[in-house]
């Protein structure tokens, strides 16, 4: 399979730059329709299993059009969104500006929305107590990098939380799985973007990606402890968490 959002090495941020630049106007719209709305429930669980405590402080990476962040910000903690992509933080942070207006949530945090690059986080170390990141992993150059580095800016006893697609372990299911993602979902692209090739990207780099069984490996490996996979959807989708220790 040939995508051109999709390339190895150095040209993988480029080129998934390109991708967002190209999708973030649709982004929300398409993400309901490709899911039937289950995003919303999947997201909900990642906020429940993040266990925000008054006076936690969280970082939302790849935050996008900042779900997750303003999720996080409705439990009465300080978050910040991080993403690269200027388009969907342009996006997020009108969002905010329309949550801001409305009196009937007064116990919301404000999200601070910073450009960045996931890889390269601009925080010291040990510095948040939830640390999250929902369909970006994925799409990093290098998402062990990724993750190195979420494990470097958490305090001890924090939790990392990543949402994203899964491979699921029965066969039959997987390849009905893949075939929704072939077939159906490169629609939404053609439909919506013009191009067929913004959501055939998906199928494509989830053929590359370690998934939640290697992603659980890499948090084990970094010394996270109580590291769970969360299987939705038959492990079509999957929440992977770990705790660092202390």
């Amino acid at each position: 399979m040939v995508n051109k959002f999709y390339a190895p090495g150095e040209e993988r941020a480029a080129r998934v730059n390109d991708l967002f630049a190209k999708i973030a106007p649709r982004y929300d719209l398409i993400n309901d329709l490709q899911s039937f709305g289950l995003h919303r429930f999947w997201k909900r669980r990642l906020i429940r299993l993040a266990d925000a405590q008054p006076g936690n402080k969280a970082l939302d990476l790849c935050c996008g059009t900042g779900d997750v962040a303003f999720a996080l910000a409705a439990r009465g903690i300080e978050v910040v969104g991080l993403d690269f992509s200027a388009p969907m933080l342009a996006v997020a942070e009108q969002r905010a500006r329309e949550l801001a207006g409305k009196s009937a949530t007064p116990a919301r945090k404000a999200v601070r929305f910073l450009r960045g690059d996931a890889q390269q986080i601009p925080f010291p170390d040990a510095s948040f107590d939830i640390v999250t990141v929902s369909y970006g992993l994925r799409n990093l150059a290098e998402w062990e990098r990724g993750l190195r580095e979420m494990r470097r800016v958490a305090r001890p006893g924090a939790r990392l939380l990543v949402l994203d697609f899964g491979k699921p372990d029965n066969a039959v299911w997987r390849a009905c799985y893949f075939a929704y993602l072939r077939t159906l979902v490169p629609v939404f692209g053609r439909l919506f973007c013009g191009d067929s090739d913004t959501h055939g990207y998906i199928l494509e780099s989830l053929r590359h990606y370690a998934a939640q069984k290697g992603v659980a490996a890499k948090m084990q490996e970094f010394g996270l402890e109580q590291v769970r996979i969360v299987n939705l959807m038959g492990g079509m989708m999957s929440i992977n968490l770990g705790v660092v220790p202390g």
